[in-house]
């Protein structure tokens, strides 16, 4: 047989990063939360795939944006030479699906989505190369309402999650003859101070320069504050829908700031966008950012069809979750099964799949090639499991048909002995017991 040899050691790619066990408990609190939230506002999830036509971004985000020129991982398919690209963003997506599956022929749809985005970006703190997005699409809903409800749904995500620091800013950047005027007077400002536009600023001039109004450069902030605001040339009907969205909010005593400067990346924005910011994260303050997006269906090929929406960057959220003090600490299990003896192994097999039975989550120890199976050892196993009780099964124990319940959290360590048949109905009161009523145990299965 061949030498096998050792291959060099394989690291992951650079900005796509691991979630380890130890991470996982903060990222489930925190889909969990999100996931209820939506639910209670009636959105519906939708998956797409990772990977789509070059094509649908490229048209989508607009040629001249940094995403689309510098930061798309995009490769010809060496199968049929399609072009294709690893999602940057969803929104694209989910409009290409609305239209190809007909979803909004029976009335509007409120959708929601999560899942991993890719940019090809210098990583930084919460900013990543393969980072996460979770997103809600409404489609299909004109007036102001839409706007506000889905900011007030952020609000509520913010405060669930016992996020406190979090800022809205709001702007509305009206319809395409406004933007088309205010593009001509902008074009012409900034033409009147080209000494002071730095490279990337002189590349969007003619290209995009609304995007010059968000340039984070210290030495153009003062020029670019002076220049035409977007808000003053708003017509009627986008004035109106944008005191609509601020009438409800006030109403509802939801605090914002308008930021006039405030833009959108994509090409594709109208009328109201808006960021949810905080201070907390250094350059990376945005954690969620949305706003009206109405051309794009139709751009798309869809019938005209109005649409709002927003994406908020999952690794930010937890960063902030984390320096808003959230320690979500790893809890493996309710039950940790010890065992001595080769007839305590085969009855702890049919105890722990009882207990599972009866809605608990339980691990059973097992043989480890780094550890002592020893008694002392499975108890700190036991223990650093995160376990509320250990079952203990010897040979005291199968002799007298019993099960020893230790508990590991509170009662000072104390002990009970169980009859063997007693121990799920035991353990399942004691967690509810101890929980108040609010019960952890799931739906009990019925194996028999």
């Amino acid at each position: 047989m061949a030498d096998i040899k050792k291959i060099d050691k394989i690291v992951g790619v650079k900005g796509m990063n691991d979630i380890l066990p130890s991470d996982a408990p903060m990222w489930e609190l925190f889909e969990n939360t999100v996931q209820t939230v939506l639910k209670s506002y009636g959105f519906q999830q939708i998956r797409t795939p990772i990977v789509e036509p070059t094509a649908l971004f490229a048209r989508g985000l607009g040629e001249v944006t940094d995403i689309v020129e510098k930061e798309m991982y995009s490769f010809t398919d060496s199968m049929n030479g399609d072009a294709l690209t690893l999602r940057p963003e969803c929104t694209a997506s989910i409009v290409r699906a609305a239209i190809e599956h007909n979803l909004t022929y029976d009335g509007p749809k409120r959708l929601w989505y999560s899942g991993p985005m890719f940019r090809h970006e210098r990583p930084q703190r919460g900013r990543y190369r393969q980072f996460h997005q979770i997103g809600a699409e409404a489609l299909g809903f004109t007036g102001p309402d839409i706007d506000a409800e889905l900011i007030m749904l952020c609000l509520r995500l913010w405060d669930d999650l016992g996020l406190t620091d979090v800022k809205l800013q709001l702007n509305s950047i009206g319809d395409a003859a406004e933007r088309s005027q205010h593009r001509i007077d902008l074009i012409a400002y900034f033409e009147q101070h080209q000494d002071l536009l730095d490279t990337d600023a002189q590349r969007r001039l003619h290209s995009n320069p609304l995007r010059i109004l968000d340039t984070k450069n210290p030495a153009m902030q003062e020029m670019v504050d002076a220049a035409p605001k977007l808000l003053d040339y708003l017509g009627a009907e986008s004035r109106a829908h944008f005191d609509g969205v601020q009438k409800i909010l006030n109403h509802n005593n939801v605090p914002f700031t308008i930021n006039p400067r405030l833009v959108r990346g994509m090409d594709y924005y109208n009328r109201t966008v808006f960021e949810w910011v905080t201070d907390q994260l250094g350059s990376q303050g945005t954690i969620c950012g949305g706003g009206r997006y109405d051309p794009l269906i139709e751009t798309f090929g869809g019938k005209p069809t109005p649409a709002c929406g927003f994406a908020m960057g999952v690794e930010r959220v937890l960063e902030l979750m984390k320096a808003n003090g959230e320690q979500h600490q790893p809890n493996q299990c309710d039950v940790y099964l010890v065992h001595q003896g080769e007839a305590a192994q085969l009855q702890a097999f049919v105890l722990s799949e009882r207990l599972r039975n009866a809605g608990l989550d339980v691990v059973l120890h097992c043989a480890a090639s780094n550890a002592g199976g020893g008694f002392k050892a499975q108890m700190k196993k036991a223990d650093t499991s995160g376990a509320a009780f250990a079952v203990i099964l010897g040979e005291d124990e199968i002799a007298a048909n019993t099960a020893t319940i230790k508990h590991l959290r509170d009662g000072d360590g104390q002990q009970s002995t169980v009859a063997f048949d007693a121990v799920p109905d035991f353990l399942v009161d004691e967690i509810v017991g101890a929980s108040g009523g609010d019960e952890h145990v799931h739906d009990a299965h019925c194996h028999h």
